[in-house]
């Protein structure tokens, strides 16, 4: 098969998944893990491990529920394309639309094709006053199509250790009940029950502060027991990049997309990490890409160009968004010409920390707020730079 140049193993692609597996050819991955964003509701606010970055996303779905699933469809049918006729593909849900994408998946990739229902305990995290604790996740597998996936399907069987009572009280000749003698060291197959893999909190050392991180033991088991040295393994929702990690580790080829720019810059970190040399594609790269990102990616990328850090408070910043490497106050404008008004506010927050540099960042700026830097720094000392996205793009600041 001619595999077209833009799909490529090992490779992080920043964008949409949509839009990004469009591109790719059909029947190219031996697995796909699906882990994406959740029906929940909620604002989260991220600062990862190292403190210097901050992404704030927006897990709403204006429409309700329904919105949700529609947008859900559109790249679950991408995933069952790409995915090879042997495949494997796994959905990773909580309470919120768990249900909801089941009939949906379903639907596509057929109700006989349907797999297992894994559920995955943890504890940890609050009690309710007047609910029973959720404390599981639900993951659907699915096979592309049985009849491939039972000939040449990959399956490598997990097995737990017997308790102590098993191996005391089970007879030296037992049989399974398949037949077969059974094995007191190799132990049993695990079921879809999994209680053993921990959740995972900021006390444990693979913590990068991303709220939906899951544990490598999670991604080992899937990955181990549904593919082979070589095989492809996507993510199209990889966050933090944990299921590429971990297929890196384990000797698969892989592939990541992530919609956010931020996610996508600490997936190239934690590869570099584990000695991949992952390629990037799909980076904004011009003012055109950069103008779409919402306003926190937008200050993200400003503040990762500057070698600084983006403010840790989202919200009552006091005009100022982030600090360079040296610790000057930067403020990060999205919109249009920048005038007189924006350095003057800006002048205000930087007497407020008691600094006299600061940094303005904007695709242009009109002839007042040049005055207006002009006259501040010759009557209140005050030196704030102004410094184009263009400027920014090519290096030159």
């Amino acid at each position: 098969m001619s595999v077209p140049s833009y799909f490529q193993p090992n490779t992080i692609y920043c964008g949409d998944c949509k839009e990004v597996l469009r591109k790719f050819p059909n029947e190219c991955v031996d697995l796909i893990y699906l882990d994406p964003p959740f029906f929940s509701n909620k604002t989260y606010e991220i600062i990862w491990h190292d403190g210097y970055e901050l992404i704030a996303f927006e897990d709403r779905w204006k429409g309700g529920v329904q919105n949700y699933v529609g947008w859900m469809v559109e790249r679950i049918e991408q995933c069952y394309r790409v995915l090879k006729d042997t495949g494997l593909f796994y959905l990773h849900c909580d309470w919120h639309a768990g249900h909801y994408l089941k009939v949906e998946c379903d639907k596509i990739f057929g109700y006989g094709n349907f797999r297992n229902e894994i559920v995955w305990c943890y504890a940890g995290g609050g009690i309710p006053k007047k609910d029973f604790p959720r404390k599981h996740d639900t993951i659907f597998r699915y096979a592309k199509k049985n009849e491939e996936y039972d000939k040449k399907g990959v399956f490598n069987t997990e097995y737990r250790e017997f308790g102590e009572w098993t191996k005391r009280h089970t007879p030296r000749h037992s049989l399974t009940s398949g037949g077969e003698k059974l094995d007191m060291k190799r132990g049993t197959p695990i079921n879809d029950w999994w209680a053993d893999l921990v959740h995972l909190t900021s006390y444990q050392k693979e913590w990068l502060g991303y709220p939906t991180q899951k544990p490598e033991s999670l991604l080992e088991r899937i990955i181990k027991t549904s593919s082979n040295p070589m095989n492809i393994v996507l993510d199209p929702f990889c966050g933090c990049g944990t299921a590429i990690a971990v297929a890196h580790k384990l000797g698969r080829q892989w592939v990541g997309i992530d919609v956010s720019p931020t996610a996508c810059g600490l997936m190239i970190k934690r590869m570099n990490k584990i000695g991949a040399k992952p390629k990037l594609v799909g980076m904004p790269m011009a003012e055109d890409d950069l103008r779409k990102l919402n306003a926190w990616e937008f200050q993200n990328w400003v503040c990762q160009r500057l070698f600084g850090r983006v403010s840790s408070r989202k919200t009552s910043d006091m005009g100022i968004d982030g600090y360079t490497y040296e610790g000057y106050p930067v403020q990060v404008k999205q919109s249009g010409d920048i005038g007189r008004n924006v350095v003057d506010n800006f002048e205000t927050a930087l007497r407020r920390v008691k600094k006299n540099i600061g940094v303005i960042v904007a695709f242009s700026f009109g002839k007042g707020a040049y005055e207006e830097i002009a006259r501040a720094k010759l009557q209140e000392g005050l030196e704030i730079r102004p410094i184009t996205v263009k400027e920014l793009l090519e290096k030159r600041s």
